[in-house]
């Protein structure tokens, strides 16, 4: 037979070598660290070592003070807060002469607190917490009687507004409720801005009841709210109720 064909032994076959990059590339990468670490401790020493940089001056050049005594306060003809703080009555316009006092007016000495004034509504408890969420803060009222059957009343309600501009809030909803209705009459109040006059020309008629006839006016300056009500049994002119709304928006 021929000869026998020798199979190697695996401690025979010679083992595969290493790569030996790996550890190389480890130490360059600690020789970089090492550097950049010496590096910043070098630039520190020499940093600690140096004067410190003074900071430029923050103060300012002084400022010479004015001489004299300060500007006078406002005058109630020139700030609307300094009359509308005082006694909100005495902005309310004057019963004419001839005139008879109101005797269906509600209220205490020309004074109507949240609960009085949430009587008017049809639903005074509603309206009683919608006033407290709106910041009410007083009402002022005047009203008269002329002729008999013509009655006038006037009311000037005050917010606190703090969160809310109340007293635009409360003029809007009125006129609101005026616009709402059918067969009615309406001016833009001159002066106001957004105040408006309103007459019903359809008389209010009720078994048991006198006939009436309705106007109001509505508008507002600042934190007061301005309402005018006028009823007769006889048709209103439209003349009238602006001429009430003029007047009372002049006084505030």
């Amino acid at each position: 037979m021929g000869d026998i064909l020798e199979v190697p032994q695996l401690s025979d076959v010679p083992a595969r070598r290493r790569r030996r990059g790996g550890r190389t590339a480890l130490l360059i990468a600690s020789a970089a660290v090492l550097g950049l670490i010496a590096g910043i401790c070098a630039g520190y020493l020499v940093q600690a070592d140096r004067e410190p940089t003074a900071l430029p001056p923050i103060s300012q050049d002084v400022l010479a003070q004015a001489e004299g005594d300060g500007p006078e306060p406002l005058s109630a003809a020139q700030d609307r807060r300094v009359r509308t703080d005082g006694d909100l009555r005495k902005l309310l316009l004057r019963k004419p002469a001839g005139a008879k006092e109101s005797d269906r007016l509600e209220g205490t000495d020309g004074w109507l607190d949240i609960a009085a004034y949430s009587e008017d509504f049809t639903e005074p408890g509603e309206k009683f917490i919608d006033l407290v969420n709106k910041e009410f803060r007083r009402a002022a009222v005047v009203g008269w009687e002329t002729g008999g059957s013509h009655r006038v009343e006037i009311r000037l309600v005050q917010f606190r507004q703090e969160d809310s501009k109340a007293a635009a809030e409360s003029s809007s909803s009125h006129q609101d409720w005026a616009e709402s209705g059918t067969s009615t009459d309406s001016w833009a109040i001159p002066g106001t801005g957004d105040g408006m006059a309103y007459v019903h020309t359809r008389p209010y008629t009720e078994p048991g009841y006198v006939t009436q006839y309705a106007a109001e006016a509505h508008a507002r300056r600042g934190d007061v709210a301005m309402e005018i009500w006028v009823h007769d049994t006889k048709p209103i002119a439209g003349k009238t109720i602006l001429d009430l709304a003029e007047r009372q928006m002049e006084r505030l």
